[in-house]
């Protein structure tokens, strides 16, 4: 996807005739005709139908910072309109508007576009690539999407960078002080240092200093919850084992909703390059890879909601029930836990001082662009250290890895080899974070090392600083109901099915589990395995409930 300029006939794909006649049986409604230069829809419209023009042409812009317009494209006749937020039912990008002409066409509303791509399977593999080299585009102009006005590098900068961009949101980051469009806004808004940063939604709302919740609601990213609403599965956690059990299980007509307290993708999602899962011999970033299985799961019908946090689930009742922030309650007649786990932190103190302000727990471009061409030190001997290493080496000055033990006992052969070719990597092995330095004005300004049962010291003057050193269960919000073994992994295999805890109904795959194996692909696979054991489970249900 990196060339779009050579891939123009997948992103405007033109439907012949026998292509608009299937279409049309999916279609939503009636065609309609829209006077010349007449709105189709607008920026943040909510639930935008994706047009398929017939005659005449539609116009598509988007924004280009706070108060310029774009030109994207002109649809024909036989063209589709829309992006992956027409799949989604999300508030639209772009805005789009009749030729000079005018122009008529027909209209598909999520529904009726998913059923599109899963009734017609040549024709829907053609929009779907479509509209996910469209959002690729977008992202890359940055401005068609949400904008950011700051501190570049700041703590809740680089949060909200690294939440719109973990959600495939496009961005654009206006640097408070330098930039003359976002410096203009903030005088005109008399805005004053505290309320910074600002986020500037596609529907022109402004945030000031916002959660991640806040933005979510903003861009539409959040579906309302229907209380009364029984699901046959809700997936917490949509890594890359609850996307899987999301696609497999919504591909199989199982009403299906997926909450995540963050973003898709898990920690796999923060990985710079996966190169040991089957199928991609030149390696996929975790971001990329879960971008796909998110469409995936939209393609089939399933419900994603995010960022939506699980407090606690109550297995006491006849009805299984996932109690959410904010008072909201939800129905399933089965739960999947694939919550993962989180960043393990060192016993450090003032630690939480430099979270996010020069002590990160993964490598993503964003904290790359802040780092590079300088010193930095990365903490771990994982799989998923070796990544990051790899991926920020090329990038920086000098990269001073710390570890307990020799990284052949800890990291794939293939990573190792290829750490050892990089000139400017450094291995320090048998040491500990001692402490850190610094203040919460400027940041991170160097780490101490100490070697266990020794004298020796390492002392490092760094503005950043990555920790890789390992992972525990996110499993506390369950673990009123399910049992967990001594490290706080969720136990499965009780019962009659292999990854069911002791709650009949309620299930656990990935990471969190007590005993997998901590790849992406088995997570995958649990995901996918999970599925015939939830038939097993309803059809168990079903057959009570007629007796």
């Amino acid at each position: 996807m990196s060339n779009l300029a050579d891939r123009q006939h997948q992103m405007f794909p033109v439907f012949n005739a026998e292509q608009t006649a299937i279409a049309r049986r999916f279609a939503s409604g009636p065609e309609e005709s829209f006077a010349p230069g007449g709105s189709v829809y607008a920026f943040a419209a909510a639930d935008a139908p994706a047009w398929l023009v017939l005659k005449g042409t539609i116009e598509v812009v988007r924004r280009d910072g706070l108060s310029r317009e774009a030109p994207i494209t002109v649809h024909g006749v036989g063209q589709l309109t829309g992006e992956v937020a027409q799949l989604a039912g999300r508030p639209s990008l772009v805005s789009a508007h009749a030729g000079p002409e005018g122009c008529t066409a027909l209209p598909f509303d999520p529904a009726h576009l998913r059923a599109l791509m899963v009734g017609a399977a040549e024709l829907g593999e053609t929009v779907m690539r479509a509209l996910i080299l469209r959002r690729v585009a977008l992202i890359g102009e940055g401005g068609a999407g949400t904008i950011l006005i700051g501190s570049p590098g700041s703590r809740d900068m680089v949060r909200l960078q690294d939440f719109l961009t973990r959600s495939g949101i496009p961005n654009l980051v206006l640097d408070a002080n330098a930039d003359e469009e976002g410096r203009a806004l903030i005088e005109r808004a008399g805005i004053v240092p505290d309320d910074l940063p600002l986020v500037v939604c596609p529907s022109g709302a402004i945030l000031k200093r916002p959660s991640d919740r806040d933005v979510a609601a903003c861009l539409g990213m959040t579906p309302a919850l229907d209380a009364n609403a029984v699901y046959d599965v809700a997936v917490v956690g949509a890594g890359p084992a609850g996307l899987a059990a999301a696609v497999y299980a919504a591909s199989e007509g199982l009403k299906v909703i997926v909450l995540d307290a963050r973003a898709t993708g898990g920690q796999a999602g923060a990985s710079a390059r996966i190169e040991n899962y089957l199928g991609f011999p030149t390696g996929i970033s975790g971001q990329a890879l879960a971008g796909r299985a998110f469409n995936q799961a939209l393609k089939f019908g399933a419900e994603i909601a995010v960022p939506v946090e699980v407090e606690h689930l109550e297995c006491s009742k006849a009805a299984l029930t996932l109690s959410l922030t904010g008072g909201q309650r939800l129905l399933s007649r089965s739960v999947v836990i694939a919550s993962g786990a989180h960043y393990r932190k060192p016993n450090v103190p003032n630690l939480s001082m430099f979270e996010g302000a020069g002590v990160s727990y993964w490598a993503s471009p964003i904290e790359a662009r802040l780092c590079a061409g300088e010193d930095i030190v990365l903490v771990g001997g994982g799989n998923s250290a070796g990544q990051a290493i790899v991926f920020l080496a090329p990038q920086v000055r000098r990269l001073h890895v710390v570890v307990r033990r020799d990284l052949t006992q800890t990291m794939s052969q293939y990573l190792i080899d290829r750490i050892a070719a990089l000139p400017n990597v450094d291995i320090h092995v048998g040491f500990d974070i001692a402490a850190l330095d610094g203040d919460a004005g400027t940041g991170l300004k160097s780490v101490l090392f100490q070697q266990e049962d020794s004298a020796s010291s390492l002392r490092f003057d760094v503005r950043y600083l990555f920790l890789f050193i390992g992972a525990d269960p996110n499993a506390d919000w369950a673990r009123n109901c399910v049992e967990t073994d001594d490290r706080g992994f969720i136990v499965t295999g009780q019962g009659s099915h292999s990854l069911c805890t002791n709650v009949p109904g309620v299930f656990a795959i990935g990471d969190v589990r007590a005993g997998s194996t901590k790849r992406v692909a088995a997570a995958v696979g649990e995901g996918a395995a999970v599925v015939s054991q939830i038939h097993a489970l309803l059809a168990e249900q079903t057959a009570k409930e007629e007796a």
